[in-house]
């Protein structure tokens, strides 16, 4: 994550950029994924201004070509079973999503808006005048309530989405271009969780496979996959694809959000320009030296580059805050902690221990150049969430919470129950083996490089325990060490949810791991409700196998079902106050993404928000 998880297009809605609209897909930040800059929505706090940073009124002139940098190719471009943060950023470029967030958590409809009088029931209107490509016709409420109900809230398809839309989810169309969700109970934010987000898709696409119960189809769908029925629904159309190589984009005369009259003014032409390629660069290196020579419009710049661009007349870096806070992850299911007998993660009181033997302001400063603020629970400080009183948030990492002393002193009260125990300055085994453990972090990518070295040596020093970098493919982590294999028998076992929570720790991955620094999480500051899925034992995302020590779910249903921001706030204080207490895992710090853009791009902005307008993004003269 610390390459930067979004950057920048002209077209990207960076408001939800890493995180699109599927639980899955909304989780991971993971490092330099894909070269399309911007932010994933934000808080009150995030930035002020709902205006491009372009000194051009009203709507620039047309022309030119916008380049961009992937890292790696998508799995697949189709919208329903997409679980790729870059890919889903590739695909709206020709597919606008159903609305996005302006700065101020203002809502913005873009092919739909949304309302509600009770927080339970939200009608849905869907904008007049979108048109698929093709025989498909016009788009309307039935193609939104025919999705939902028919596919996403199906027992045989299986997209993407499908854990958006649960069974007890009520959705009827009321109207030619209206529908409704009645939820099971209110949700004051329920725009805010992403999960009422859709994509456009015709009815008639998706009639022969829902006919048949045939998800392979579905999923194999050539429409589907080449994004050829999008209409004016998308700023761009895809043009060619070069597999493993580039994408090319060209403009869509007709994008419907020029012709809508409640937009800023600069929509009024949009987009404004005649071609969009994304190139797959895999190498850092050779990225920054794409945006050095201005082969490239934008691409991520890692901390320790950022004086150097910043001082190059051809480039212009912003710090864009961002909802991913590093972590380092403890795998508490049977394959972790490989370093002797028993699982010592599963201690509240070693992960504390642990907690304190990294100096956040230290990692911020050293490895993130300041680009990064230390995290002590799940809210970057900067949201309308964060608690205004945070004396009950205990600082692990910093002052008189961090150091050998914090740290041993923690550990030893973990250990006092088992055979562990120090000798010399090291943990030792109860064989009287040194504690060993491995940490994963993403290959090629110097920052994370960086990090996984300083825990190391902060592991090393404070709590006298040896850790072994190793560098890996994020792709080759999520697989083969990330999700669990799921059991022949599921039914056996209490739950299983799928691939990243399979079942409990006794289901484990193909391959074992300790620590690992290759994903970023996200803390959902729009909504932090969301973060359910990381905390509750048996949610749909669990793969380290954590077990609060406090009623998780007890706390975020009464937040889901909180009927004021008051109420919400209060119970989120809560849980912010228990997450730090049990450390679930390594809290380091909130990156800030570091984006270099061509001088004379016109759009990007300083903050959370980067993005939400893209589709106007311009070059000055």
């Amino acid at each position: 994550m610390s390459d930067g998880n979004n950057q920048g297009g002209p077209n990207e809605p960076a408001v939800i950029s890493s995180v699109r609209r599927r639980r899955m897909l909304k989780i991971l930040g993971l490092s330099s994924t894909f070269g399309l800059a911007g932010c994933m929505g934000g808080g009150d706090n995030a930035g002020d201004s709902e205006n491009s940073n372009s000194s051009t009124s009203g709507a620039p002139s047309v022309g030119g070509k916008y380049t961009t940098i992937a890292t790696s190719g998508p799995q697949t471009l189709n919208p329903l079973y997409n679980t790729e943060a870059g890919a889903g950023d590739l695909i709206s470029y020709t597919l606008d999503l159903g609305y996005t967030f302006k700065p101020k958590t203002k809502f913005f409809p873009q092919v739909y808006d949304m309302s509600s009088d009770d927080s339970q029931v939200w009608v849905v209107n869907v904008r007049e005048g979108l048109k698929f490509s093709g025989d498909y016709g016009k788009l309307t409420a039935e193609d939104f309530v025919y999705q939902i109900t028919q596919v996403h809230q199906s027992e045989w398809a299986g997209t993407a989405d499908t854990s958006s839309w649960p069974s007890e989810y009520n959705v009827e169309q009321t109207g030619d271009y209206e529908f409704q969700i009645e939820l099971p109970s209110p949700n004051e934010l329920y725009p805010e969780t992403y999960d009422p987000l859709l994509y456009p898709i015709p009815k008639g696409l998706m009639q022969p496979y829902v006919e048949k119960q045939n998800a392979d189809g579905l999923r194999k769908d050539k429409e589907l996959l080449e994004l050829t029925f999008t209409g004016n629904m998308g700023a761009y159309t895809l043009d060619s694809r070069n597999r493993g190589n580039s994408l090319t984009f060209v403009r869509n005369d007709n994008y419907y959000l020029k012709n809508v009259d409640s937009v800023p003014e600069r929509f009024s032409n949009a987009p404004y320009f005649e071609t969009l390629n994304v190139s797959i660069v895999p190498e850092q290196s050779s990225r920054l030296a794409a945006l050095e020579t201005g082969e490239t419009d934008s691409a991520a710049v890692p901390p320790n580059r950022v004086s150097r661009f910043r001082n190059l007349q051809q480039v212009d870096v912003i710090e864009i805050p961002q909802p991913y806070t590093e972590v380092c992850c403890y795998n508490m299911r049977d394959n972790g902690w490989n370093a002797g007998p028993g699982n010592l993660f599963r201690k509240k009181k070693f992960r504390q221990g642990l907690g304190c033997a990294v100096n956040k302001k230290r990692l911020a400063k050293g490895v993130f150049r300041n680009f990064a603020n230390p995290v002590y629970t799940w809210q970057p400080s900067w949201s309308r969430w964060y608690p205004e009183d945070d004396s009950s948030i205990k600082q692990y990492g910093t002052g008189d919470l961090y150091g050998k002393q914090a740290t041993r002193s923690r550990i030893k009260k973990a250990i006092s129950d088992t055979d562990y125990g120090y000798s010399g300055d090291m943990l030792r085994t109860p064989s009287g083996e040194p504690v060993e453990l491995s940490l994963y972090h993403i290959a090629g990518d110097d920052t994370d490089q960086a990090m996984a070295e300083f825990i190391a040596k902060e592991f090393e020093k404070n709590a006298g325990i040896n850790v072994k970098p190793m560098e890996i493919q994020g792709t080759q982590f999520d697989e083969k060490y990330w999700q669990q294999q799921i059991p022949k028998n599921p039914e056996q076992y209490e739950w299983s949810n799928g691939a990243t929570n399979a079942g409990p720790r006794e289901v484990t991955s193909a391959n074992s791991w300790d620590m690992e620094v290759v994903f970023g999480l996200n803390t959902y500051p729009l909504n932090p409700t969301t973060a359910d899925v990381f905390f509750v034992k048996d949610s749909a995302y669990n793969p380290y196998g954590y077990y609060p020590s406090w009623d998780a779910k007890k706390l975020f249903d009464q937040a889901s079902n909180a009927t004021s921001v008051k109420e919400l706030q209060s119970i989120m204080n809560k849980i912010f106050v228990k997450i730090n207490e049990d450390q679930p895992f390594g809290m380091l710090v909130f990156p800030s993404d570091t984006i270099g853009y061509a001088a004379g791009i016109e759009g990007p902005q300083k903050n959370f928000f980067n993005g939400w307008d893209s589709q106007t993004w311009s070059r000055s003269d």
